[in-house]
């Protein structure tokens, strides 16, 4: 018996949500949510003042411990599953529970202070996971032109680079849209089969 688009439940996809300190990852997964979003924020204190970097984000009173979760539904066929992971390294732990089925990764990167994103690009890179850097423009415009991000972040041509505003639901829509090509590609390619 054939199931009506209306009965039919999406395929759930994970994806993951990276990137440094501060980046714009639970921004960017509140801007799309249709749920309201998980967040396990904690107050900044005095005590990671030596730890954390916020002259770029002053105004930044929490951070995120655990994770994020939203979600988003992309058409009949396909939700998102939304994670962002904790910025900083002491968090790192958590990373590979929370990759685990995971079939891409959205990384954000600040370019005022990009040596932050380098453990996401290195941990996806290592785990074969398909990933696209998108660069969060701050104050809406772009630091430093996308080729010089590039070459900075040492990422080959296969890895999309993108621009996105983390507050704008568009933007994160389409950024997202990105990593499911990307994703789709690397299962499809020759290069996948062999």
């Amino acid at each position: 018996m054939k199931q009506s688009a209306e009965s039919r439940t999406p395929t759930p996809v994970k994806i993951i949500i990276a990137g440094g300190f501060g980046v714009g990852k639970t921004t960017a997964v509140s801007s799309i949510s249709e749920i309201t979003p998980l967040r396990t924020e904690a107050a900044i204190t005095t005590a990671s003042d030596d730890v954390d970097r916020t002259a770029h984000v002053p105004d930044k009173t929490t951070t995120t411990v655990a994770l994020d979760f939203g979600c988003i539904t992309i058409d009949d066929d396909i939700k998102l599953y939304l994670f962002g992971t904790p910025g900083q390294d002491r968090f790192g732990f958590m990373w590979r529970d929370l990759v685990l089925g995971a079939l891409g990764a959205l990384v954000i990167v600040d370019t005022r202070r990009i040596d932050e994103c380098y453990p996401a690009v290195d941990y996806f890179e290592k785990a074969g996971l398909p990933f696209v850097v998108a660069v969060n423009l701050f104050e809406g415009r772009l630091s430093h032109a996308v080729a010089d991000i590039r070459w900075a972040l040492a990422i080959g041509d296969h890895v999309p680079l993108i621009t996105f505003d983390a507050r704008v639901k568009v933007s994160v829509r389409d950024a997202l849209l990105t990593v499911l090509r990307t994703t789709l590609q690397r299962v499809t390619s020759p290069a996948a089969q062999g």
